[in-house]
């Protein structure tokens, strides 16, 4: 497992012995549906076939999957711009977010919304959000209501290192910390905010020192550790549900550009190639073989199926009809009665 100690090879190895095999099938089987999912929608735009932009989550899979492993359909959570993986991670259909990505009327949003809007209120997903820290307030709104009604509920709120020096970043953790809200807010440090890296952007290396600010606990975590996400939120959750928020920073990376258009001269080639030595999927794939639970055939296999899943996706979607014009106003006002 390139760039991990021996102390945390342990440490994972623990977890994963401590989960059962279901839920480790799972895990593993949104890790891959995740990186497929975006390696088919990667090539739809390099092809013009998909309208708009979209920002893909290769190479991050671990810190959405890790996290939204401790959430069930009863918890909540906000998405980002980048988002395709926390929409994979809560359970989403991926038929129908296939669908909404090329524009058809089985999608989500009924194909008019595209990458960046994708929700189901079903699953507990608030929803995906274009605008770079547009999450958190709307997060941190849903922690009040659990807070009022005590549902024994969380709220997880993902967003990247560039929303750090967002208002609605302070101004929102702040109002969780001083009424005790049941949010776990997740920075997905990519190292670049677009194409500024986090570097010049904050004096400080260990971004999660600002929790102390607010008087809440923060943390930083490998982010291409399944695992070590995973027992960060588990923690996070028990804190959130008894005395209120918990910061958590995942440093990972992005193994594709920003968006679609990026040529990525901001950083170089080795970089990028140093990143993907930590690669969370075969990480995850080595420790799940160490447990003894899996033959090396069998998560073949799961990596096969998923690929499939994606492509049936792609038939689903295709063969699904285009918005009407007629319904073209539908959805732009909440209904009156």
């Amino acid at each position: 497992m390139a760039e991990m100690s021996e102390t945390q090879k342990a440490q994972a190895l623990k977890t994963a012995s401590s989960l059962s095999r279901e839920q480790l099938l799972d895990m593993y089987r949104k890790m891959n549906h995740v990186r497929a999912f975006e390696d088919k929608v990667a090539y739809f735009f390099s092809r013009g076939m998909v309208h708009g932009t979209t920002h893909l989550y290769s190479g991050e899979e671990a810190t959405a999957i890790g996290a939204l492993a401790n959430l069930d359909d009863q918890d909540l959570m906000t998405s980002t711009h980048r988002g395709h993986g926390h929409t994979i991670g809560k359970g989403i259909d991926l038929n129908r977010m296939m669908a909404e990505l090329l524009g058809k009327e089985t999608g989500y949003c009924r194909g008019k919304g595209g990458s960046m809007h994708i929700a189901d209120l079903t699953r507990g997903n608030l929803g995906a959000n274009g605008i770079v820290g547009g999450g958190i307030p709307i997060a941190t709104g849903a922690g009040i209501t659990l807070k009022l009604r005590n549902e024994g509920r969380v709220v997880v709120c993902f967003f990247g290192d560039g929303a750090l020096n967002e208002g609605t970043f302070h101004e929102s953790v702040n109002m969780a910390s001083i009424w005790g809200l049941p949010v776990i807010y997740i920075c997905e440090n990519n190292k670049y905010g677009m194409s500024f890296s986090a570097k010049k952007s904050m004096n400080i290396e260990d971004l999660s020192v600002r929790a102390k600010a607010y008087g809440i606990p923060g943390v930083t975590v490998d982010g291409n550790d399944v695992f070590a996400v995973y027992e960060a939120v588990r923690k996070a959750k028990k804190h959130a549900l008894k005395t209120g928020p918990y910061f958590i920073v995942a440093d990972t990376y992005r193994f594709m550009g920003h968006s679609k258009s990026d040529a990525n001269k901001y950083r170089t080639k080795e970089e990028i190639a140093e990143w993907k030595e930590r690669d969370p999927i075969p990480r995850m794939r080595e420790v799940l073989e160490k447990t003894g639970q899996f033959t090396a055939k069998e998560l073949d296999e799961v990596e096969a199926q998923c690929k499939q899943d994606i492509e049936d996706a792609v038939k689903f979607a295709e063969s699904s009809p285009d918005p009407s014009v007629d319904n073209i106003l539908d959805d732009v006002y909440a209904p009156s009665h």
